[in-house]
């Protein structure tokens, strides 16, 4: 089976509208520039979009939304987006927000193949509303539903044609389990060798996971917010 794709525009070219999406990425570190440049000239509409963030308002996801092509937003943090914001605040944007850790989670058990757990997390809150409650050990908790997508979209550093992906550093972050989570997987990398040329135990995310993989160009890899210390 090849995996190996031309480009971005060839391998998101099969997302219909309406279709759920996750994107890796944390903030704006190691999101898949190239397929949310892809799927923005595409003009893919009413997509539901899995991702810790929502990108700020002239880059990452903040392009999808500023063309009005996401219907949800399922996320943690979107505090750097004002159109994002605005979208919300008149009705014109679907949200769901998740606590971090249990967005993680959600995603890694539909990787594992284990449909619900149970977390502490949001009992009490909005969170909570309409979410089965059980109680252990005299503590309450919620029954979380793991997350699947029909496309998963990361970013690697480094990849083979077999599809075994290399992060760096934090750019590991939710693309590792995202990548075992969605119904087709696409990885962009910054670097497409050959089988081999990755140290086995290296690899952060195995090849049978990855279903199309392509190497990227032109990244610009921001900065969401720069902190100087004086």
């Amino acid at each position: 089976m090849n995996k190996v794709y031309k480009n971005a525009d060839e391998a998101i070219a099969d997302i219909k509208d309406g279709m759920t999406l996750m994107l890796g990425g944390f903030g704006l570190c190691g999101i898949p520039e190239n397929c949310i440049a892809a799927l923005l000239k595409k003009g893919v509409k009413g997509l539901t979009c899995i991702s810790n963030n929502a990108g700020v308002d002239d880059f990452g996801l903040g392009l999808l939304l500023k063309t009005r092509q996401i219907k949800k937003m399922m996320s943690s943090y979107v505090g750097e987006n004002a159109e994002f914001e605005r979208q919300f605040l008149q009705g014109e944007l679907q949200v769901d927000l998740v606590p971090q850790g249990t967005l993680a989670t959600r995603i890694a058990m539909a990787g594992l193949g284990i449909p619900a757990f149970f977390t502490p997390a949001g009992y009490g809150t909005e969170v909570a509303e309409g979410k089965e409650v059980r109680e252990f050990n005299g503590k309450k908790y919620l029954m979380e539903m793991a997350l699947h997508a029909d496309f998963s979209i990361v970013k690697a550093w480094k990849g083979d044609t077999l599809g075994n992906l290399l992060f760096r550093k934090t750019t590991r972050n939710y693309s590792v389990p995202m990548a075992k989570a969605g119904n087709i997987t696409i990885a962009e990398v910054e670097h497409l060798v050959q089988p081999g040329e990755i140290d086995p135990d290296s690899v952060h995310v195995a090849g049978i996971y990855v279903h199309r993989i392509f190497e990227g160009k032109n990244y610009e890899k921001r900065i969401e917010r720069k902190t100087i210390l004086s």
